[in-house]
């Protein structure tokens, strides 16, 4: 994976202090209330941030901790019988909370969502090429004629980087990788031409090397256009390698907020710190042979000793 240099993209210009240019999203004292059989729930609780033009902002908190929550809520999908929203949400200068009808302006326009689950997302009974021909004629960005929708379709599956897309647009989702299905996600997202990007766990059901191409491939389409993304994840790996900047969520509240280096190398918060410390590190490789009697011993011992046998197994990963 082409990882930025060091924690976040720090040698990019958007990354500055100073913005001269409108927010894409400008979250202010958001807040979410569940109305629940037990109560009202406040499961998002005054948030604030913002994400500009080529900008990568992550939530990252453990699960329950609110963060989907927060996105599903700035895109105004949790149901409004069940959901009670507050503050400020302003979309490319457009406020959703004040105007809920105003959503339908921006949702699958200038915002997008990667939904958490390919496999959930598609239906099973249409073909790829179908679901991604609505996106595309809903988003108006090719006309209706069906050959010109084709080819917007395969265009698409061409810059997520799907082999033989011509092919690929006659599957159904049972028949694609987890990997190529959240690819098709993406081009679906990509259809209306979005200035912003929220990615719901975009990598949360794939395994390391599949979530390393999912990565670089939205690195490489906010190169090449401008795109912000609204990162929700409880990977702290994934949140050190893509974000620009990071918000810690616990309970419904950010509990540390800064430039991904600082937040990784200088946490503020215990909370953040046993993030940190759940993230699971590589020692040394250890070439004894299996067979070998003293590492069988070691082995032996460590059996006996919980504080030996994490020792041993730290030195065999």
């Amino acid at each position: 994976m082409n990882a930025r240099p060091g924690p976040g993209r720090t040698n990019t210009a958007h990354a500055d202090a100073g913005h001269t240019e409108p927010a894409l999203l400008e979250v202010r004292d958001f807040q979410v209330e569940l109305i629940t059989d037990a109560g009202i729930i406040r499961a998002v609780d005054s948030v604030t941030f913002s994400i500009h033009r080529g900008e990568t902002v992550t939530i990252i908190g453990e699960s329950g901790s609110g963060k989907s929550t927060t996105a599903m809520g700035i895109l105004r999908l949790l149901p409004d019988d069940l959901a009670v929203l507050s503050g400020t949400v302003l979309i490319d200068g457009v406020d959703v909370v004040a105007v809920p009808k105003a959503i339908d302006k921006v949702r699958g326009r200038t915002v997008a969502l990667i939904p958490q689950d390919p496999m959930t997302a598609l239906s099973p009974v249409h073909s790829i090429g179908s679901q991604l021909s609505e996106a595309i004629r809903i988003a108006g960005a090719a006309s209706k004629d069906k050959g010109a929708v084709r080819a917007r379709a395969i265009r698409l599956l061409e810059q997520v980087h799907i082999p033989t897309p011509e092919v690929q647009l006659k599957k159904y989702p049972h028949q694609l990788s987890g990997g190529m299905l959240q690819r098709v996600l993406i081009a679906i997202a990509l259809a209306s031409e979005p200035q912003l990007l929220v990615a719901d766990e975009p990598t949360s059901a794939l395994d390391v090397t599949v979530q390393a191409g999912i990565l670089d491939l939205l690195l490489e389409l906010q190169e090449q256009r401008g795109i912000g993304i609204l990162m929700i994840t409880h990977d702290l790996g994934v949140a050190r390698l893509i974000s620009d900047r990071i918000h810690v969520m616990k309970d419904g509240s950010f509990v540390e907020s800064g430039h991904v280096q600082q937040v990784v190398e200088h946490p503020a918060t215990e909370y953040t710190r046993n993030l940190l410390a759940a993230v699971p590190v590589l020692g040394p490789w250890d070439e004894t042979p299996a067979g070998n009697t003293s590492q069988s011993a070691s082995k032996t011992t460590a059996a006996g000793d919980p504080a030996a046998l994490t020792s041993t197994g730290a030195q065999n990963d």
